[in-house]
């Protein structure tokens, strides 16, 4: 005989975080340790174990919520809209370069997060990345960005990428995504 599942469900308000979506958190006594996250019917629906403190849940919002929004992202970024992204980075972080990319475009990689080529001005993102957090795939696009005007990845390249201010977060990211590529 199945026990009744207690559940309550908290709203709330729409957070910078969330992109204007309600977030619902649901308190299962089912879960004991793991925590979920979902879209439904336009809100953000965070599964926690009931025992949670209201300090721990408001701790794992912005993660969770970020999770959604990457999840959907990899359905939503299409080239173009990976090639406004990356004008919109060039803008923001190297607005004194005289050269700007003809193409950036998503293509299957496995050992390289990106590549430019400066003779055609053309930038290919690892589709592996499509649906990761924005800092990673802004990291990327800002590296592969500077290489249109600098090859190499010397003093000047490393002084233009330090510009962006979620490098470290970015390069932990994708340190630990390979180290879980290779099962470590």
């Amino acid at each position: 005989m199945r026990t009744k599942t207690k559940k309550s469900t908290e709203r709330i308000p729409p957070m910078e975080v969330s992109g204007g979506a309600e977030i619902k958190v649901v308190r299962s006594s089912r879960r004991s340790r793991s925590i979920s996250a979902y879209r439904e019917h336009g809100s953000i629906v965070i599964q926690v174990p009931a025992h949670l403190s209201n300090s721990k849940i408001q701790e794992v919002i912005p993660e969770m919520v970020e999770k959604v929004l990457a999840r959907e992202a990899r359905e939503k970024i299409s080239d173009n809209d990976l090639f406004a992204r990356a004008k919109t980075l060039l803008a923001r972080y190297l607005p004194e370069f005289q050269v700007d990319a003809a193409s950036v475009k998503w293509r299957n990689m496995d050992e390289r997060w990106g590549s430019c080529t400066t003779v055609d001005r053309t930038i290919r993102i690892s589709s592996r990345l499509n649906g990761s957090p924005d800092y990673v795939l802004d990291y990327i696009l800002v590296h592969e960005l500077i290489h249109l005007e600098i090859p190499d990845h010397g003093e000047n390249f490393h002084a233009l990428l330090a510009r962006y201010e979620r490098s470290d977060l970015a390069n932990s990211y994708l340190e630990g995504y390979e180290a879980g590529a290779r099962g470590q």
